[in-house]
């Protein structure tokens, strides 16, 4: 008789149900409706610019980095809420079909969050977000919290959701993956319960009020923001590279070469392929590698959702490449 591959692994007294938790990747925090368009160049105040038809996309930073984890080979459970309108539906039936367990995602009467985003032939981009069901998950909509491998989470929803629910994975002991985007400020309180923190250069500078314009400087602001209290701090440079710093090593990692076409998910690929990686097992190093290759291969391909690439490009990717 064939036994289930999952149960190949239980260690002894372990039930399945226990195992699947051991893997669990719970992501935390925003859908959005993505309507981007395509603009000859990105306009100034007072100017209007003519653009490409629109096209919508599923997004959200917490459903992009949810889709990036499930794509990139992890058990993936998806927390926050939509609205009650059609992109709503559109939003739940897109995770179900990548794999995401949307169980615990709620509908409130009104609008799903919606982002309008406008791309420059260069790849850059620019977003303005409605947040609408997102900016009413409150703490008291927060189911009870279960065992987890890995929390992840982000900024699109309130402040107060972000602390309560980072505050009770911290009792249990479940690591936390925050990405502060769009950034604010943010209570030591919650940098202190933080495993990993990933974010940009231009996070990390409103953070520790120091220029970061080289990798040098993204070091030492990174080993500021460890002083704080936080065992691994990485900060991605764009098309620079990223640098990271944690109690067994420090380092610096290269971008991976590759034709830009649309930025908008790379921040969002690149934190759910590593908290994937980083569930697997793998080193932290190893884990910063197979996300890079990640947002390398989000950056070549247009819109959100559908730029995040599977565990097999991924592996694929690495295998052509020459460093690290």
């Amino acid at each position: 008789m064939a036994i289930p591959v999952a149960l190949c692994f239980l260690m002894v007294g372990e039930s399945l149900a226990d195992h699947l938790m051991s893997q669990l990747i719970r992501v935390v925090g925003s859908l959005n409706m993505d309507l981007v368009v395509q603009v000859p160049h990105q306009p100034i105040p007072g100017e209007t610019v003519l653009g490409s038809d629109y096209i919508t996309y599923p997004g959200g930073k917490g459903a992009n980095q949810a889709v990036a984890a499930a794509r990139a080979g992890g058990q993936v459970q998806m927390w926050g809420a939509i609205g009650s309108d059609g992109f709503g539906h559109s939003l739940r039936e897109n995770l179900q079909q990548n794999g995401v367990d949307t169980e615990q995602l709620q509908t409130f009467p009104g609008p799903s969050g919606l982002a309008l985003i406008t791309v420059d032939p260069s790849g850059q981009n620019r977003i303005v977000v409605s947040p609408g069901a997102n900016g009413r998950y409150t703490p008291e909509h927060l189911p009870p919290f279960t065992p987890a491998a890995l929390l992840l989470l982000q900024l699109e929803i309130p402040l107060p959701t972000v602390l309560a629910v980072a505050e009770q994975a911290f009792a249990q002991g479940i690591p936390i993956l925050l990405n502060p985007a769009p950034i604010q400020p943010l209570p030591g309180s919650l940098l202190r319960q933080v495993r990993y923190l990933v974010l940009n250069e231009s996070e990390a500078a409103q953070l520790t009020q120091l220029p970061i314009e080289t990798s040098a400087q993204a070091l030492i602001a990174a080993q500021r923001l460890q002083e704080q209290g936080i065992p691994s701090v990485m900060i991605t440079l764009g098309g620079a590279g990223l640098v990271w710093v944690d109690g067994v090593e420090k380092g610096y990692l290269p971008a991976y070469r590759v034709p830009v076409v649309d930025t908008t998910a790379a921040g969002d690929g690149f934190c759910g392929a590593l908290a994937a990686g980083l569930v697997a097992g793998g080193s932290l190093k190893q884990a910063l590698r197979f996300a890079s290759a990640a947002a390398a291969l989000a950056v070549t391909r247009a819109g959100a959702q559908p730029s995040l690439a599977h565990r097999a490009e991924i592996e694929a990717f690495l295998a052509e490449q020459r460093y690290f």
